[in-house]
């Protein structure tokens, strides 16, 4: 099967405690990367610079045509307390272009207005099965370029599941928890994410499903996310069945969580989100909503 990822590469320079780690980063590493544990075939589509070591995407056996940019990859200066970080842009890349590709479905994940909106509506029509981080269409930065959240009019028509945290969320829709899972659901999105630290809530129709992350300490959440928004999507199309999806996906954030690895070293292998995944098939909550 194949996936397509639509999202910048990234130079991350990540602090914690005190200590820097300089690490190849961007939605774009994680999701590919992670969906090649799950046996994919990933097309990448992105931008990344001479600075961007485009290596350790081939040696992933992860396809790359057309991204190569003559300005600097973008770059993002992280600090994380907790499972709090704040993110400085330090660099820009141009825009990813894209052109249509026969897959099995598509993760968009910008991390920083790397996709117009023209270009994210020839995915929306290219695409079978289409899962969207809205991270970085909701990033704006400041003039000392701190970045921060923005309320958007993002057109989410033709998106199948997304995944939002509840400051994302609140400048998409507004309302409760629940009122925003039943705003964004309202236009059209069949499959509705929360994240919210370590509860994560999923919702289906008039149902919402859900899963907690057990408690242990964090230490570099840095793409977690978007090892989350894989391994949901992976198994969606492999296996049709939500409910695993969700208990997956809960299985590979809690394995790269514990994995107290800093940067992509954190991404699990399958067997060790497999695990995890039939610890949480086994706990997941409902509730009617």
């Amino acid at each position: 099967m194949k996936l397509a990822v639509v999202s910048h590469c990234a130079i991350d320079t990540i602090t914690i405690d005190g200590n820097n780690y300089e690490q190849i980063g961007g939605a774009a590493s994680y999701c590919g990367i992670t969906a090649r544990q799950f046996k994919f075939d990933v097309d990448l589509f992105t931008k990344f610079g001479p600075d961007f070591p485009k290596q350790y995407l081939t040696e992933h056996k992860i396809n790359f045509t057309n991204s190569e940019s003559e300005k600097n990859t973008t770059k993002f200066t992280i600090s994380i307390t907790g499972s709090e970080r704040t993110l400085k842009l330090e660099n820009e890349c141009d825009p990813i272009d894209y052109s249509g590709i026969n897959a099995d479905g598509h993760i968009v994940s910008p991390i920083y207005h790397e996709l117009s909106e023209d270009t994210f509506k020839k995915i929306k029509d290219d695409s079978n099965f289409l899962f969207v981080d809205p991270q970085g269409f909701v990033r704006q930065k400041d003039s000392q370029n701190n970045i921060f959240l923005k309320n958007t009019n993002l057109d989410l028509s033709g998106i199948n599941a997304i995944k939002v945290n509840p400051d994302e969320a609140k400048h998409l829709v507004s309302g409760t928890h629940d009122e925003m899972m039943l705003a964004l659901q309202k236009k059209g999105i069949e499959y509705v994410l929360l994240t919210n630290k370590t509860d994560v809530s999923l919702l289906v129709k008039d149902k919402v499903y859900s899963i907690t992350l057990p408690n242990s300490q964090i230490h570099d959440t840095t793409g977690v996310g978007d090892i989350f928004c894989t391994a949901f999507s992976c198994t969606m199309l492999k296996e049709k069945d939500f409910l695993w999806a969700l208990s997956f996906a809960g299985g590979a954030a809690q394995a790269a969580l514990e994995s107290k690895n800093v940067g992509l070293q954190k991404i699990p292998r399958r067997g060790t989100i497999q695990n995890n995944a039939s610890y949480f098939y086994n706990l997941v909550k409902f509730r009617d909503l």
